[in-house]
């Protein structure tokens, strides 16, 4: 008995090295098996248009903080238009994306979302813009130049021909330094110049141009994994609260949008296409051709 006893005094420090051995190989196989439970929802953001005032992005991080619950977390990331065309095309895409008109995202791709804008359930208007025409005095019937401000992906040329102006097509800020220096009596913009007066504390008058408009930021889903945390932020980000927010970023809810829009998914080509059939008049011998009511 005490040989037996002496035997295992002399094994313990085997036997408690080979514990430590144990330990060491099951661990990290333990912690892999934890961190299954934890969900990161890559969100990303692409501006393809002037938006009011701050960032999309951060409003966007401001929602995923919401949205977070145990085990379920939100990253979002801010994406050039270029940077995330080159990700896609090379097959790296985010759960979910928030993106605006020219970046060519693929329809097929893209899950549905139980919700429609502009007669597609594949991608919703979270927030918009609004084209407007700005004067420097009340009276709008006054003769006189326009010019059209011109930035982003969007078609302020269809803004204007919906409308019935006709003027000068400018790059956004020469537009509006041209407008404000006389150059002009009128600017076709948007509500990105509203909140460029307003930070001047220029004394302009505007009226909404509510026949056309494509300065949405439309949100998608990529991912079927995870589905429905995609969609859970998606019920938070359109939540009343947060929609009542936009005004912090110089937006608008998409609710409440009329008139007409181009296509969600449209390529760069076929906006270009519907610019020049715009300008030539070709737009109006068959505008559904083009444009989608909302």
């Amino acid at each position: 008995m005490k040989g037996l006893f002496r035997a295992a005094w002399r094994a313990l420090p085997f036997l408690l090295l080979a514990a430590v051995f144990l330990a060491a190989l099951f661990y990290p196989a333990r912690q892999e098996s934890e961190g299954e439970s934890v969900r990161v929802v890559r969100i990303w953001n692409v501006d393809t248009f002037e938006g009011g005032k701050g960032s999309r992005t951060a409003f966007l991080q401001r929602v995923a903080r919401l949205a977070e619950r145990e085990g379920v977390y939100y990253r979002v990331l801010s994406y050039t238009a270029e940077g995330a065309r080159s990700a896609m095309q090379q097959g790296e895409f985010p759960d979910v994306l928030s993106f605006g008109i020219g970046l060519e995202v693929e329809r097929e791709l893209c899950m549905p979302l139980g919700r429609t804008f502009a007669g597609d359930e594949r991608a919703a208007a979270w927030c918009r813009g609004q084209y407007l025409l700005f004067s420097l005095t009340d009276d709008f019937t006054q003769e006189g130049s326009t010019a059209i401000s011109v930035g982003g992906s969007n078609l302020s040329c269809a803004a204007a021909r919906f409308a019935g102006i006709a003027g000068t097509e400018e790059e956004s800020l020469a537009a509006y330094l041209a407008f404000l220096d006389g150059e002009y009596r009128y600017l076709l913009g948007t509500q990105r110049d509203a909140n460029r007066f307003a930070s001047r504390g220029a004394a302009v008058y505007a009226r909404e141009l509510p026949e056309y408009c494509d300065l949405y930021q439309y949100v998608c889903v990529f991912s079927q994994q995870l589905y429905e945390d995609c969609l859970y932020f998606l019920e938070v980000l359109f939540s009343q609260d947060v929609q009542a927010s936009l005004g912090d970023i110089g937006m608008l809810p998409a609710e409440g949008a009329q008139g007409r829009t181009v296509d969600i998914f449209s390529t760069a080509q076929a906006l270009e296409e519907t610019a020049r059939a715009v300008r030539t008049g070709d737009a109006e011998k068959n505008p559904e051709k083009y444009f989608k009511s909302i």
